[in-house]
């Protein structure tokens, strides 16, 4: 690697700066710390994320570039459009956050385990009950079909994971976030890593240190409201 990679204090809630995050692999930080409510914000309100393996150390990450959609400029897809129009499906917030966290944690299609382990799950019930994790949530009748959680902080919104049980469901849930953080005047949800499922979704890459100005602002001028 040729960097070796910076270990947080147990007692000490500060990450390092910028400059350790490692090329390769991309955007690894910091390792070890908690995911104490007090460490999680402080992570996401500078950028950082943690996502590990069930017996790994935590693992904390700022990649570079850096996956995001602008709330203020999503547009849903024509058929997207067309779907909710049937009304088949309606949608929530914060309905059930536990169902939606477990949902999301369940083992997909294409792999046996999930990074969201019960640590994780633990930790992000809290965050939840504080009033900083959320979840939107598409639903058939009293079926949860579809959604996803995520941290707002300030007015940024940090999004973890989506699931969706029936075609397009997770969209539907995304296009309530959407219409939700815009609404709100959010400046940014962060989708961490690019991949073809966000892509469809309107997420596009920018640049971290473009990121990070960005969230900045976002988090300083949701501080004071």
């Amino acid at each position: 690697m040729g960097q070796s990679v910076y270990w947080l204090d147990s007692e000490d809630l500060r990450f390092p700066p910028i400059e350790y995050a490692l090329d390769d692999p991309n955007g690894l930080i910091a390792a070890g710390g908690d995911l104490s409510p007090q460490r999680l914000l402080e992570a996401y309100s500078q950028g950082i994320f943690p996502w590990y393996n069930e017996n790994d150390p935590i693992l904390w990450w700022n990649p570079d570039p850096r996956s995001v959609v602008f709330p203020a400029e999503y547009k849903p897809s024509t058929s997207l459009k067309k779907l909710i129009k049937k009304q088949t499906y309606h949608t929530k917030i914060n309905s059930d956050f536990d169902k939606v966290i477990h949902a999301c944690a369940a083992p997909r299609k294409d792999s046996d385990g999930t990074w969201i382990n019960e640590d994780m799950i633990s930790a992000y019930k809290t965050l939840h009950k504080m009033g900083y994790a959320h979840s939107f949530e598409t639903w058939r009748e009293d079926t949860l079909v579809g959604g996803l959680y995520g941290i707002a902080i300030g007015k940024a919104f940090f999004g973890e994971s989506m699931f969706s049980t029936e075609s397009n469901t997770s969209k539907i849930a995304f296009n309530l976030l959407c219409e939700t953080l815009s609404a709100h005047d959010f400046k940014v949800i962060d989708c961490q890593i690019h991949n073809p499922h966000l892509a469809s979704l309107g997420a596009k890459e920018i640049k971290r240190q473009a990121f990070l100005d960005i969230l900045e602002e976002a988090v300083f001028e949701g501080a004071d409201k």
